[in-house]
């Protein structure tokens, strides 16, 4: 049974400052590390500190915030949208923090959790995308190597790209259908040749990427724009083994056509209004023939729909992904393959099982065993006799014929086996 998401006890917003006074008390490093966070925002910074120290002083001529040099009154946070307790003194934060709260003003003391209103975010700053990274006052060092670690993967340009974004949203309002189309357009905008062109520093070459984009997908160009689908590997069940290029197709998808062997944790993992439909696949029962899947995929292709057909393991190792890629292509329909985890290699990581080594194999084979039939052996089976690791796929009902037949054909009955189900 899935485990309760836990409750927030501190529930993230953004809150509007521009223009605004946020009143921080305080004159010493723990006031400056607050200035410079609100820095970062359009706010008017109201700093109260009788005695600030030199580089708060130059931080407040730099930045042009408001200096009050006087011992700290109730009246000089008056107005103010948020304040921060920055003093150092418990004393006088306890006395900031009652007088914000008697001015139904929200308060952050420093250090002091239990006196706090709200907790300041680790930032990481894309103005106008904004990134905020809370441990309710718990972690501030997990919070900040988070930080880190987002940031580096944030490309610079991504705030002119929301800019642009911006500043084209009602021309796409306007000629762009709510739905599939005005989804595609912005995915393709952040996806494709306008942030290509931003993230090279080419602000003008962006803007013209985008308005070709735009006028292409407008109807009235009489452009037919045809859907896209993703034959996708989900791996053997674990979610943290899906490709990141799945995820995020898994997040784009206007219908996720499923196995009914992927597990519904992975399923949920696309938009929560994508369509979901189950295509069924286990062995000697489906839902859906081949034949019906294919169709299927060509006619949401036609309709338009980004679409991901989510197979377990990767959709190239038994996974009819062939019969998929010929049907779309002989459509017209645009496909791609991203890749899973294979059973093999997951169950081999469990176990800690090479699947190759030095002196004992060089080579291995995937096979389902099905093919025993008849007088002479597959080709698989002469590579096992001669020391291939083989992998059996779907092989609980033909193990038993799998080894009668390979210590017939003279592989010895004391080669290591390795039975695993369920293997992620």
């Amino acid at each position: 049974m899935p485990q309760a998401t836990p409750k927030l006890n501190a529930f993230p917003v953004f809150m509007r400052v521009e223009g605004e006074a946020v009143a921080i008390v305080g004159g010493g490093e723990e006031a400056l590390a607050k200035a410079r966070l609100i820095g970062q925002s359009s706010a008017v910074l109201r700093i109260i500190a009788d005695a600030a120290e030199a580089e708060l002083l130059a931080f407040i001529a730099a930045n042009g915030a408001i200096h009050i040099a006087a011992a700290y009154d109730a009246a000089h946070v008056e107005g103010a949208v948020m304040v921060f307790a920055a003093s150092g003194n418990e004393a006088l934060d306890r006395r900031v923090a009652e007088d914000a709260r008697r001015l139904g003003i929200p308060v952050n003391a420093v250090d002091r959790p239990e006196l706090c209103d709200f907790f300041t975010p680790a930032l990481v700053n894309r103005a106008p995308v904004a990134i905020a990274i809370g441990t309710e006052g718990a972690g501030p060092v997990l919070a900040q190597m988070l930080r880190s670690r987002i940031d580096r993967m944030l490309s610079p340009s991504l705030g002119p790209l929301a800019s642009l974004a911006a500043s084209l949203r009602g021309t796409a309002e306007r000629l762009l259908p709510k739905g599939n189309a005005r989804r595609r357009f912005w995915s393709d905008f952040f996806g494709g040749a306008p942030a290509r062109a931003m993230d090279a520093g080419q602000a003008s070459q962006a803007h013209d990427a985008a308005v070709d984009l735009l006028l292409s997908n407008a109807p009235a160009s009489g452009h037919i724009a045809l859907g896209h689908v993703a034959l996708v590997g989900a791996g053997p069940g674990a979610e943290d083994l899906l490709t990141l290029r799945a995820h995020r197709l898994l997040m784009e998808a206007d219908v996720i056509v499923h196995d009914a062997l992927v597990p519904e944790a992975i399923v949920a993992m696309g938009r929560r209004d994508a369509e979901r439909l189950p295509v069924g696949k286990r062995k000697g029962c489906h839902t859906k023939s081949q034949a019906e899947i294919n169709a299927l995929l060509i006619e949401l292709g036609r309709d338009g729909k980004r679409v991901v057909r989510l197979k377990s393991g990767d959709p190239l190792v038994f996974g009819r992904a062939g019969e998929e890629m010929a049907a779309l292509r002989d459509a017209g329909i645009a496909y791609e393959v991203v890749p899973g985890v294979t059973a093999a290699f997951a169950a081999a990581a469990d176990l800690e099982l090479p699947l190759t080594l030095r002196g004992v194999s060089s080579s291995m084979v995937f096979t389902t065993g099905h093919d025993l039939k008849g007088n002479s052996l597959p080709d698989w089976a002469k590579l096992a006799i001669s020391g291939a690791t083989v992998a059996v796929y779907m092989g609980r009902s033909v193990a038993a014929e799998v080894a009668g037949r390979l210590i017939e054909a003279g592989l010895s009955p004391d080669t290591a086996v390795a039975v695993v189900e369920n293997a992620s």
